[in-house]
């Protein structure tokens, strides 16, 4: 085996890893990691590839590539024992498309220490990725469909609210909880609502604390 390229599409970066070394080497280095030529024997011999995938500098801030799931192709180029080169490119390999969200709520900190009782702050960021404003917003906790009693709370006014986000802006909030019971507990149903387009985006993923005696 000469070399093995892993050509990622536009909007990808690709670093290939090496299991017995303790470092990262630029996917531009790929020629100089597989020589000497690797020998793969015959009837299923077997070499792996580890290929850590990462968005391009231009589409961190903001993915807009919804809709395409394309990540690469592989080439592949070998000799044979007779030293007859061989070579194969792959079709395109495909991954799990990446689902564009207009608005997205994110999770910056949680308090280290949580006391039994005590108001906490959970420190959000609330995300625009449209071309234009959006908002006003209400934060607030959704209710589960369990009807169980929620156990983490929104301390004081139960719907904070928010103002309006320029296209692919920002802002930084603190949503005020307190917790009503010890041990490892969950805040659920963190929330945000378009009151101009009177829509619910989706909620924040659920959070697991632990809530300790003051």
């Amino acid at each position: 085996m000469d070399q093995v390229d892993f050509e990622p599409s536009q909007h990808w970066s690709s670093t290939v890893l090496k299991a017995n070394e303790n470092h990262l080497v630029g996917n531009d280095s790929t020629r100089e990691i597989f020589k000497p030529p690797i020998l793969i024997r015959s009837g299923g011999g077997i070499y792996n590839f580890l290929y850590k995938l990462s968005l391009s500098s231009q589409d961190s801030g903001q993915v807009k590539v919804e809709g395409t799931n394309i990540l690469g192709k592989l080439q592949i180029t070998w000799r044979t024992n007779l030293g007859e080169p061989g070579r194969l490119q792959t079709q395109q390999i495909l991954g799990t498309p990446i689902a564009h969200k207009d608005v997205e709520l994110r999770l910056v900190e949680v308090p280290s220490v949580i006391n039994l009782d005590r108001p906490f702050l959970v420190h959000l960021n609330l995300v625009n990725h449209t071309d234009g404003k959006l908002g006003p917003f209400e934060v607030f906790l959704s209710q589960n469909n369990s009807h169980e009693e929620k156990v983490v709370m929104i301390n004081g006014l139960q719907t904070m609210a928010l103002p309006q986000l320029e296209a692919s802006g920002s802002t930084d909030f603190h949503l005020n909880l307190i917790a009503t019971k010890l041990g490892v507990q969950r805040i659920t149903g963190i929330t945000v609502f378009d009151t101009q387009e009177k829509r619910n985006y989706d909620p924040l993923p659920d959070l697991e604390i632990f809530v300790d005696m003051d």
